[in-house]
């Protein structure tokens, strides 16, 4: 899809971080967004930075909840007539031992991360599938291209919207719809502020851990959004965001007793 001028685009998670700057970034290149997040304050705040002309709708959406989901679905065709494109960018992250792990950790990823997916896909794949060409968009992670210590819940969360997204970009093979994974690597968001954690160390012991990981975080998520943006015009199948996540894709795909190497040194920095 080469021309998002006038386009309807619709983004999950669009009230902070890589979806927030997903809306700008459309919004300027003259996109008509339906933006959906869990949190009203934050969506408020991604609406009041989109200067200027442009139509945009903003909607209160847990993406875990399947009827909410479906009625967004309905509320974003009954406002804009159609949908372009889908952009499955709500997420959350969690960390913690399989050992340690509770189940309303793994539930509470997986009906995030994966099932917020499915319902998206789910709602808007006919609406997607009735236009002259359309764009469905899922994001996965590095860590949907690797399995990392601690990281159980998120991993798998994140390895199944590839597994999703890669089959049903088969089932659409010569269709009008074109699916494209995003893979990125370390972000500047909150994510890692907002997640959930099933280590037993103390607060001070994992706040240092989550500040010594955002110090690694070189991509900003202005970047990102231009990365997937590009992604969507060219009906890309896969796009990586940021050098470590072509390094991470390259190890892990040619190289993996070099990959299983640099797993090994990761855990020995267990927190």
């Amino acid at each position: 899809m080469r021309d998002l001028g006038g386009k309807v685009v619709v983004i999950t998670g669009a009230g902070s971080g890589i979806g927030r700057a997903l809306a700008l970034k459309l919004h300027q290149e003259g996109s008509l967004l339906a933006l959906a997040d869990v949190d009203a304050a934050g969506l408020a705040v991604t609406g009041a930075a989109l200067k200027g002309a442009g139509r945009r709708e903003g909607f209160t959406l847990d993406v875990s909840n399947r009827e909410q989901v479906y009625l967004f679905a309905k509320d974003v065709i009954k406002a804009f007539g159609h949908a372009d494109v889908l952009i499955n960018n709500a997420g959350v992250s969690s960390s913690g031992f399989v050992e340690g792990l509770t189940y309303e950790t793994l539930e509470w990823t997986i009906n995030i991360n994966l099932w917020g997916v499915i319902h998206g896909t789910k709602a808007f794949l006919p609406h997607l599938m009735a236009r002259p060409e359309a764009n469905l968009v899922n994001l996965s992670s590095v860590f949907g291209l690797i399995g990392i210590s601690g990281q159980a819940a998120y991993c798998a969360s994140k390895f199944a919207v590839r597994g999703f997204s890669e089959a049903l970009r088969q089932e659409l093979y010569g269709s009008r719809v074109a699916v494209t994974v995003v893979f990125p690597g370390g972000v500047r968001t909150n994510i890692a502020r907002n997640s959930r954690t099933d280590y037993q160390v103390d607060r001070q012991t994992y706040e240092e851990g989550v500040k010594k990981f955002e110090e690694g975080l070189k991509t900003s998520p202005e970047e990102a959004a231009r990365v997937i943006v590009d992604g969507i015009r060219r009906n890309a199948p896969r796009v990586l965001i940021g050098r470590d996540a072509k390094k991470i894709d390259f190890l892990a795909r040619f190289r993996p007793g070099t990959y299983d190497r640099v797993v090994a040194r990761y855990q020995k920095r267990k927190p």
